[in-house]
């Protein structure tokens, strides 16, 4: 397999220079980029150790830092790494990394390697620097600052006499190179040793830098746009986004599990030959994190037996009701007041009672998530619907508004929030500025217009995004003063409270190229997803892919006769990607692109070895399972799977 490294370490000759006028070092390696990740283990480091003592410079230390032009990672690293009494820092990496450290320790940094073929836009090379790989590196004589790239005239002897302000005369909104080398090369005290080298020329017949830079400059802009990390997949929302809310037929059967929430299966309170209404309840909350199960129809109790789930990928135990076609409302469905006069814990009770749970994919149950025990600084409502197809959220925020605010409000209450904020994504501009308009005037709630990204709509990531804040490892949303729900739930709220309704029907979008009429429904919770599938005309071709949910965090169908629940936000169809998996090339991008800055490459690794205790080592249950990290992999690892699988192994492994 062709080694694409970057760099090579360079000569005894070459750093004999350097190390002279060196006192105390240290060494930090890159483990190199775009090879066969087939060893961490890399023999620089040990090399220029091994230089070093030879010439009488013993180092302090020395560290190994894969991707170490990934800033948001090295500093993570960097911290109490390096050991007190160093006085200068040698990198062994290119271009990049040396000027990621130059920026972030305050001592000399030296380049101990020779930069080959570089080009600044590989995957974890999004940052502000770039490397010209112009072969010339100066970073030893300018402190790690590049007169080639960082100064817009690319002068290599000193400042030009343009700048103004310390900004450049050519683009006044960026600071004048050389007056940061100066200021650079004076606080370290190796100003003298610059101006006694001979004039530098350049060879300008290499590519010019200026083009990769605004690509880079874009690609990090986007990237680190309110969070680290994300990608941009194809929305391919134009397949539904315009088309409005239509209740669904009346099915013949429902198919109830008693399992469509985090935690406990609820308890029957129905058997086989009962009647129910719409609104009768058919399941008991089992434990304190459990959901309430209520009939979607009038009718007649069939069975409660086990069937198909559409998430778990087993049977589990289910209420199967013949459907009168009547629509007969249970006598406890009844007006509960309004928020103005219920008390906070009267609200999470009727919450608790109506089953309602987080209708954005998770299934959470929300009076669990209302009664956090913290104070609270806002309740975000997450309206950005990020998945690609998915477009459910984006019409009720266009025809259930005022219900929507009505939830925010009601669960503002219950954990005494001053602040409730609506997030909505930028690519959904008639539901920002109908939003916008209805909550003018309400007091503590506004509307947050976020730049579209995906996975956004996570609620770390909404939390990190419009508060600020990092849940920490492990960690509750309530922990940084937050509450997160989806404007579903929050419709869901509304209803409840206002008619008495429990969660018994959503809004659900079936759409895909592979399906022949996309549409967005109101459903029954236990409706056949294959009845769906069906009223939209079917699926067109062969070869296709079904899943419940979005592309990117949904569940594959293999038997579309499983019902929709709860957190049935979508019903998607499209071509099957028989892409296969080859060897990890260790480029980087899973790395860049994880909104967790976590390390997916290692999962894969410690997977295929069995290694699961490295995996929990690694911190893989802060992984979101957002699939950005399989999204953007070009060796097309099956990565999301094979975390799930050491999250598994990891929690048997500590059950003994």
């Amino acid at each position: 397999m062709q080694n694409y490294t970057k760099y090579k370490l360079k000569s005894a000759e070459e750093l004999a220079p350097f190390l002279a006028g060196a006192d105390k070092p240290f060494v930090i390696a890159c483990n190199k980029c775009f090879k066969e990740f087939a060893s961490v283990d890399e023999p620089d480091c040990e090399e220029f150790v091994k230089m070093a003592a030879e010439q009488g410079k013993p180092v302090t230390g020395s560290a190994k830092v894969d991707f170490l032009c990934n800033k948001t990672q090295t500093l993570k690293k960097l911290a109490d790494m390096i050991p007190e009494g160093t006085k200068s820092v040698f990198v062994v990496s290119c271009g990049l990394g040396v000027q990621t450290i130059a920026d972030s320790v305050d001592l000399p940094v030296y380049a101990a390697a020779n930069s080959l073929n570089f080009r600044g836009h590989h995957g974890m090379a999004l940052t502000k620097k770039a490397c010209d790989a112009c072969a010339q590196c100066y970073l030893n004589l300018t402190g790690g600052i590049c007169p080639v790239v960082d100064c817009s005239k690319s002068l290599l002897n000193g400042q030009c006499g343009g700048a103004k302000d310390g900004k450049c005369e050519v683009d006044p909104n960026r600071d004048c190179a050389w007056e940061k080398i100066e200021q650079r090369l004076t606080k370290q005290g190796r100003l003298r040793e610059f101006l006694d080298q001979p004039v530098q020329t350049r060879d300008y017949s290499k590519v010019n830098f200026k083009t990769i830079s605004e690509f880079v400059a874009a690609a990090r802009d986007s990237r680190l746009d309110g969070y680290y990390g994300g990608v941009h997949p194809s929305e391919r929302k134009e397949l539904s986004e315009h088309l409005p809310l239509v209740r669904f037929p009346e099915p013949d059967v429902v198919v109830i599990p008693l399992s469509m929430h985090s935690g406990a299966p609820a308890t029957p309170t129905v058997q086989a030959g009962d009647a129910v209404k719409v609104g009768t309840k058919i399941g008991e909350a089992a434990a304190f994190i459990s959901g309430t199960v209520h009939s979607s129809v009038s009718g007649t109790v069939l069975a409660v037996e086990p069937r198909l789930h559409p998430t778990k990928g087993g049977n589990v135990l289910s209420v199967v009701i013949k459907n009168d076609k009547k629509n007969t409302v249970d006598e406890s469905v009844k007006p509960r007041g309004d928020i103005e006069t219920l008390t906070p814990d009267e609200i999470v009770d009727i919450v608790k009672e109506s089953g309602i749970v987080g209708m954005g994919g998770a299934g959470f149950p929300a009076s669990v998530k209302l009664k956090p025990g913290k104070p609270i600084d806002a309740v975000l409502l997450n309206g950005c619907e990020c998945e690609p197809m998915l477009t459910a959220d984006h019409r009720v925020l266009l025809e259930y508004a005022d219900d929507v605010i009505y939830g925010l409000r009601a669960m503002m209450k219950c954990v005494a929030a001053p602040k409730g904020i609506i997030v909505i994504e930028d690519n959904k501009p008639d539901a920002v500025e109908l939003m916008q308009a209805k909550v003018e005037g309400i007091e503590g709630v506004e509307v947050v217009v976020a730049r579209t990204k995906y996975p956004q709509g996570a609620e770390k990531m909404l939390i990190k995004r419009v508060m600020g804040r990092m849940v920490p490892s492990g960690g509750l949303p309530a922990d940084v003063g937050a509450v997160v729900g989806n404007v579903s739930t929050a419709k869901a709220i509304a209803d409840a409270i206002k008619t008495g309704m429990p969660l018994v029907e959503r809004v659900v979008t079936v759409t895909g190229e592979r399906i022949k009429n996309p549409g967005n429904y109101i459903v029954k919770i236990g409706t056949s997803v294959k009845e769906l599938i069906d009223y939209c005309g079917g699926i067109t071709g062969d070869d296709v892919t079904i899943k419940t949910g979005g592309p990117m965090m949904g569940v594959p169908v293999t038997d579309p006769d499983v019902p929709v629940i709860k957190a049935t936000n979508g019903v998607i169809a499209y071509d099957t990607d028989h892409s296969e998996a080859v060897s990890c090339i260790k480029c980087g991008r899973c790395v860049d692109v994880c909104p967790m800055e976590l390390e997916p490459l290692y999962f894969a690794r410690f997977h295929d070895d069995g290694n699961w205790q490295g995996m929990a080592d690694y911190n893989v249950r802060d992984c979101l399972e957002c699939r950005c990290c399989e999204y953007i992999c070009s060796s097309k690892i099956p990565l999301v799977t094979k975390i799930k699988a050491g999250k598994s192994a990891i929690m048997e492994m500590n059950k003994k």
